[in-house]
């Protein structure tokens, strides 16, 4: 859809005029999976100390290792369900690795699309999902709380319990998430007495009904009553001093225990799903004393918040594991947030230089990182971003929200979803990982970890590493984690130089629990059949010894990575996957009858008593390559782009094991799995009398290839039967076919435009007599009016907290008056709080991008200006045009300002308005000052459905224009193609709307979005863009960059012919 503007300051969009879809339910594959009876043969509960194959492991070839107790468990008392040690989280009794991601709902306000995310999240193979919760949308007022609708929490819970992926809430009250005030209700910026988030009368009169809303949301739906909350976060990234903060933070702890929530963490805390809170930074706040919750967290954003620069990254923090073991050493290393993109701001360069620095690449080598400090409770922020539709965002963020996550705006996967889905099913499937100690790093030099010995060789004819030979390590960074249990060992290794793009060749020396070792027993040399491990510029390399997986299947050692292990049928199955222009080597236990090898030159074999040498040689040519095929084992390698295109949903399979209310989860529920490989997306799937009911979805035309159990013999997708050929072991190919509906879609062409004028404020005879008389004196608002009179003028203390807001001074004129002088303040494209020094241009400047207002003097345009100070204000002399002030009469003088949202940070309580005013020339002064926001303020707003932070107060949006059900008479609406802009190129305001019907056909999950054109570059206006009547759009054409906003199905109505 292109659209195109020459208009100078405002444009409004209606672009459909639809009746607004409540309920969107997609039809791509989202099946039911409680409703449907499954039997499978595999997949019984087991953790890693039950497993066979960990078993194994303690006595291998004869070598005793002696199983390391479990340090004590910490519990409250009140419920044993969820504890901890050192290491990890228990829950149920068993270790978890929890590995999440971020989603805010409010951001995608289509409750039908919230089990979509959850779905691709748990395909994905993470087990968590992090929310935020935003307090100023639903409690617009003081008093007044709607959960109801997009708003509601239940939903998010049973659309969680349904995908199988645990809860950890972030309720705040205070947020941050590049929302306006950090999510505060933004009537609590101006109605609080002194600070926000201290213990004070004021503030906990404002949170406190809040908190007290979340609780009851809460307490039925906690992992301890089988729902799927599994963590609760206390606010959000704050200083434990002064001492009047940390007692906030207990105060709001004793709320939720007071409250008869269960805790599992320590004396203070009251929520059975656990206490938590994120510093921002290696800060030391909330480790212990005053407010100190039960699980500590540390948030960090390596590469901060500037995509100018894609080719550099900032150097990797190597000191996480000391920070943990000297300051929370009981406690397992818990990252709420870790960096999973960034935020673009105004006129920054767009997401797609987002994602170009902070792509699949800094996954593979920053969240590995993370693993060698032993960090075993990892949060990506985000995971999907979403939209900042209204008036949600904050000053340094446009209406994008699409974060360069792993799942795009448009929820569309890319390639850094495949790497973390290569990421998470490693971890899923690999419960020696959940424990381990850290043996050391080389940080002092190569030969710094105990037993272990790394030298780095060159590359031939290159000068990208140490000399060849060399007893040198110094291009390789390795940490070695073991756990001491199985005596499994972790090698994790990147360049030492994050930003490093060449080439480093190294070899390794790690204990090993194999008695076949060139060095005599107890270690491994390694690489065996070939020169060296390449490690490519922007990688990570995880090499293992001693790795169990499914029932009894034994790896000596892997220089290829692990996607998937675990067991199939009656079968263990085990998938490497590795680069094709690099060798990988793996020492294989080889077991079962009937074993099949594969046929290709590059891949060879060295068999020896204990173990069988698998070499993949650099060179392959990609794809998948079955290495052993028995009756007891399935061994597949593939390259990583063909081993992302598989996936491992989680089967329904109830045994003695299943924890009664989590049969969706996978370990707690169920480990019945297949391998299906080929589709864009497997949502889950079924075995039910020999037959694999997939449910997905496809974006063309592929190969099919399944491994299950053999009694699998027939196969559907989305309902529909799929031919398939078996080999009599489980393994079943076919192809699925992309419908012929998906490529008919077509996208209307946007024409018949009618406009009406949105201004009538300035013209002669405008009746303000029903706005909101601005005369207050004071005001709680942090910062004061700079000059004036001693009146107030800032919009929240009148009840207009957002987006537009327009401003009427009256005075009578003498005649002398020659101009007004004006302080403005809407907010600036960056924020004054912590993260300003991450928003510079590549020069080292801040961007002055902001807010813009336009004056006139009645009928007549002064100017209009932007921000010229780092507070956000425009300060600005507005000389009156000759013949435009009438004297003896009431003249005004009218402001139309921009509200970029509050600032995060300590300047929540932001100065939105006007801070100075007064005339210049004779001795005339303002008589009285009119303000208006949106319609009835944040206390009698009448669009309920879409709530208080949808509308500004533009006289169309009082209206009530943008609304679908808004009658648009051929009287009052005047036929105007968009292109032309506003009558007479003079600055104002404008409507323009228009309709159009959509046809998408059922089963198609079409992701559409607006485009403006840019025929005008970089024309000084702003546009908003109503769909249906939801704000889905903000551009201001002289910054940009966004020019194509998303519009998801449930705003936009797929089948909609009006």
């Amino acid at each position: 859809m292109h659209l195109g503007y020459d208009a100078v300051l405002f444009v409004i969009m209606i672009l459909s005029r639809h009746t607004f879809v409540q309920g969107y339910s997609p039809e791509y594959g989202a099946g039911v999976a409680e409703n449907i009876d499954i039997r499978s043969q595999s997949g019984e509960l087991q953790d890693e100390h039950d497993s066979s194959a960990a078993m194994l492991l303690h006595a291998v070839n004869g070598q005793s290792v002696t199983l390391a107790a479990d340090p004590p468990r910490k519990s409250n008392g009140l419920t044993d369900v969820v504890q901890w040690d050192n290491y990890t989280l228990f829950l149920h009794d068993q270790r978890m690795f929890v590995y999440s991601g971020e989603f805010h709902t409010f951001r995608l306000p289509v409750p039908d699309l919230w089990l979509d995310i959850f779905q691709k999240m748990v395909a994905a193979g993470l087990n968590a999902v992090s929310i935020y919760i935003h307090w100023g949308l639903t409690n617009p007022a003081p008093g007044v709380f709607d959960f109801e609708d997009w708003r509601a929490l239940q939903p998010i819970f049973d659309a969680a319990k349904l995908a199988g992926i645990f809860v950890i809430l972030r309720p705040g009250p205070y947020i941050n998430a590049e929302t306006t005030a950090g999510g505060l209700a933004l009537w609590a910026t101006s109605l609080v007495e002194g600070d926000v988030r201290v213990n004070t009368t004021s503030w906990n009169a404002a949170y406190q009904p809040y908190a007290a809303h979340i609780i009851e949301s809460v307490k039925p739906n906690q992992v301890t009553e089988g729902g799927p909350i599994l963590l609760v976060q206390i606010d959000n990234e704050y200083s434990q001093t002064p001492e009047i903060n940390a007692e906030y933070f207990a105060d709001l702890e004793e709320q939720y225990r007071s409250n008869g929530v269960v805790v599992p963490f320590d004396s203070v805390i009251d929520f059975d799903a656990g206490r938590t809170y994120n510093d921002p930074g290696e800060r030391l706040n909330f480790i212990n004393g005053t407010g100190a919750p039960d699980i500590y967290g540390l948030d960090d954003y390596p590469n901060h918040f500037n995509c100018t620069n894609g080719s550099m990254w900032n150097p990797i923090q190597t000191n996480y594991h000391t920070y943990h073991t000297v300051n929370d050493p009981t406690r397992p290393f818990y990252m709420p947030e870790f960096q999973g993109g960034s935020h673009d701001y105004w006129g920054g360069p767009g997401y797609d230089a987002c994602r170009a620095r902070i792509g699949p690449d800094f996954e593979d080598v920053f969240y590995k990182n993370n693993w060698a400090a032993n960090v075993r409770m990892h949060s990506v922020y985000m995971f999907y971003g979403g939209t900042n539709w209204g008036g949600i965002n904050y000053p340094g963020a446009y209406t994008s929200y699409d974060y360069s996550a792993a799942i795009k705006e448009t929820r569309v996967l890319w390639a850094k979803y495949d790497e973390m889905k290569r990421q998470a099913l490693f971890l899923r499937s690999s419960p020696q990982f959940r424990k381990t100690d850290w043996i050391g790093d080389t940080q002092a030099g190569p030969a710094a970890i105990p037993g272990v010995t790394i030298t780095s060789l060159s590359l031939p004819h290159t000068n990208t590493s140490t000399t060849d030979g060399a007893d040198s390590g110094s291009e390789t960074f390795a940490t070695y984690l073991r756990n001491p249990d199985t005596g499994t060992g972790f090698l994790v290794a990147r360049h030492a130089n994050a930003s490093a793009l060449g080439t480093v060749r190294f070899r390794v020396r790690l204990p090993s629990n194999s008695n076949s070792n060139s060095n005599g027993g107890g270690t491994l040399d390694l690489p065996r059949t070939f020169d060296a491990i390449a490690l490519d510029g922007r990688q990570s390399k995880l090499v293992m010894t001693d790795y169990a997986f499914g029932r009894t299947g034994r790896v000596l050692y892997t220089t290829a990575a692990v996607f998937f292990a675990g067991t199939v049928g009656a079968r263990d199955v085990l998938f490497l996957t590795g680069d094709a222009g690099q060798a990988h080597e793996a020492a294989l236990v080889l077991t079962g009858t009937g074993g099949r090898r594969a046929s290709s030159a590059y891949v060879s074999y060295i068999d020896t008593p204990e173990a069988t040498t698998v070499t993949v040689r650099a060179g392959f040519a990609g794809g998948l390559v079955t290495v052993w095929d028995s009756d007891e084992q399935l061994v597949l390698f593939a390259d990583p782009v063909t081993a992302a295109t598989f996936w491992a949903p989680a089967i329904r399979s109830p045994t003695a094991g299943t924890v009664p209310g989590l049969e969706s989860y996978w370990q707690f529920g169920t480990n019945a799995t297949v391998l299906v490989g080929g589709p864009y997306l497997v949502r889950n799937a079924t075995v039910s009398g020999g037959t694999l009911a997939l449910r997905g979805d496809l974006n063309a035309s592929v190969p099919l290839t399944i491994v299950a159990p053999p009694e699998v013999r027939a196969v559907t997708w989305n309902g529909e039967r799929v031919e398939v050929e078996g080999d009599g072991r489980g393994v079943l190919r076919g192809k699925l076919t992309l419908s012929e509906v998906v490529r008919g879609v077509e996208v209307p062409t946007l024409g018949g435009w009618r406009y009406a004028d949105s201004l009538p404020e300035v013209k002669a005879g405008f009746d303000d007599s029903d706005w909101v008389v601005a005369d207050h004196t004071s005001t709680n608002i942090t910062q004061g009016m700079l000059f004036g009179d001693g009146r107030v003028l800032y919009g929240c203390d009148y009840g207009f907290c957002e987006n537009n807001i327009l401003w009427r001074g009256h005075f009578d004129a003498t005649g002398a008056e020659t101009a007004a002088n004006l302080s403005i303040n809407g907010g600036t494209g960056m924020d004054s709080s912590v993260w300003v020094i991450v928003l510079l241009d590549a020069d080292g400047t801040a961007p002055l991008v902001a807010f813009a207002a336009s004056v006139w003097i009645n009928d007549v345009f002064i100017d209009s200006v932007t921000a010229n100070t780092a507070a956000g204000d425009a300060n600005a002399l507005f000389p009156f045009p000759n013949g435009s002030v009438i004297a003896g009469q009431d003249n005004v003088v009218t402001v139309l300002q921009d509200h970029m949202g509050n600032d995060e940070g300590t300047n929540q309580k932001s100065d939105r308005g006007i801070r100075g005013f007064e005339l210049v020339g004779g001795v005339g002064k303002f008589s009285t000052w009119k303000v208006q926001g949106k319609l009835g303020g944040y206390e009698n707003f009448p669009d309920r459905v879409r709530g208080g932070l949808n509308e500004g107060g533009l006289y169309g949006e009082r209206l009530g224009w943008h609304l679908p059900s808004f009658p648009i008479s051929d009287s009052d609406w005047t036929p105007r193609a968009l292109s032309d802009g506003l009558p007479n190129g003079k600055a104002g305001v404008g409507f323009f709307v228009t309709t159009f019907a959509l046809d998408v056909p059922k089963g198609v999950d079409a992701a559409m979005s607006f485009q403006f054109n840019l025929e005008q570059g970089l024309a000084a206006y702003r546009a908003l863009l109503f769909v249906n009547g939801w704000k889905f759009g903000k551009r201001a054409a002289d910054y940009g960059p966004q020019t194509r906003f998303p519009v998801p199905p449930g705003i936009l109505d797929y089948n909609g012919n009006k």
